[in-house]
């Protein structure tokens, strides 16, 4: 979860002005970032926190876990933004198969040829931030939900879950999938640049990984997480000590999961955000006001 979250309790229990201003920039941060991830358009994130925040102050009073406060918030900004989200022409089908995902032979062996000094990761390097976000708004909204929520947003499974509705399986094979898929769009994005940079590569027969690494492929997710069984991780392991391709996809893998891990959050307009701070502020003293002239609220959480 994003220390974020966990910080904006502890500044409203504060209770001053100050304490609770600096709450409500951490919640506006949290929410728009997460929102620009998942919208893709200024407009639509900014709209989003606007409304999850206005919605957010009679209930703030009442929420005495950041768990509980994160799942929420989520859980709004999740539904506001899958509806208004604007589609791309570009975005590919709703279903990401496995099958598609995998590299062929060529790749891997590309890829075993290389190091950290690689064309993907010297690239990765210079423009990240703006590869990074062209690839995850090519994700479909359901894959992509689960990539922002799990490695931007630092949500584990299960909260991920409560505020999906989503099994726990599910939402693995989907986090795998939309993972390897933007590992896919950055390594395309390189080989199409390289390509013009030297030449039209010579045409290769290529042939497809093997058994063995195809079934690797499936679990690389789940033993980077540590959510592997031993005897399952034992068994990868010894397929990755003799085999140099896998080894190399693996570390290209880690890497655009770092890339999404420290991507950059993009800033909201200092204007806007403080009249809506000035906004929210004067909200949130007329809940207070109204509770202390009535019974306490129930709190929400534990």
């Amino acid at each position: 979860m994003r220390a974020d979250v966990q910080r904006v309790l502890e500044l409203i229990q504060g209770g001053d002005r100050n304490s609770l201003e600096q709450a409500l920039s951490l919640l506006q941060d949290t929410v728009f970032s997460f929102s620009m991830k998942v919208c893709g358009q200024k407009q639509d994130a900014e709209d989003t926190m606007q409304e999850v925040l206005l919605r957010s102050i009679p209930n703030l009073p009442k929420f005495d876990s950041p768990r509980a406060l994160a799942v929420w918030l989520y859980k709004v900004a999740k539904t506001r933004c899958l509806i208004s989200r604007r589609r791309s022409k570009f975005a590919p089908k709703e279903a990401l198969s496995l099958e598609d995902l995998m590299p062929d032979r060529r790749e891997l062996e590309s890829l075993s040829a290389g190091n950290d000094g690689t064309p993907e990761v010297s690239l990765m390097r210079r423009e990240n931030a703006k590869l990074l976000r062209q690839a995850v708004q090519r994700l479909p909204p359901d894959y992509r939900l689960i990539l922002v929520l799990h490695d931007m947003e630092e949500l584990n499974d299960e909260e991920i879950a409560e505020i999906t509705g989503l099994r726990a399986g599910t939402i693995r094979v989907r986090l795998h999938r939309a993972r390897l898929f933007v590992r896919k769009e950055l390594a395309r994005k390189v080989s199409s640049r390289t390509k013009s940079k030297r030449g039209a590569a010579v045409s290769q027969p290529t042939h497809a990984p093997g058994r063995n690494c195809k079934q690797l492929f499936a679990e690389l997710s789940d033993y980077l997480d540590d959510e592997l069984d031993d005897s399952l991780c034992a068994e990868l392991e010894k397929h990755l000590r003799g085999c140099a391709p896998c080894q190399a996809f693996l570390s290209t893998l880690e890497k655009s999961i770092e890339q999404c891990r420290a991507s950059p959050n993009e800033p909201l307009d200092p204007v806007r955000a403080a009249n809506l701070r000035r906004e929210l502020l004067a909200e949130y003293q007329k809940v207070i006001s109204n509770a202390l002239a009535g019974k306490p609220s129930a709190k929400l959480g534990t």
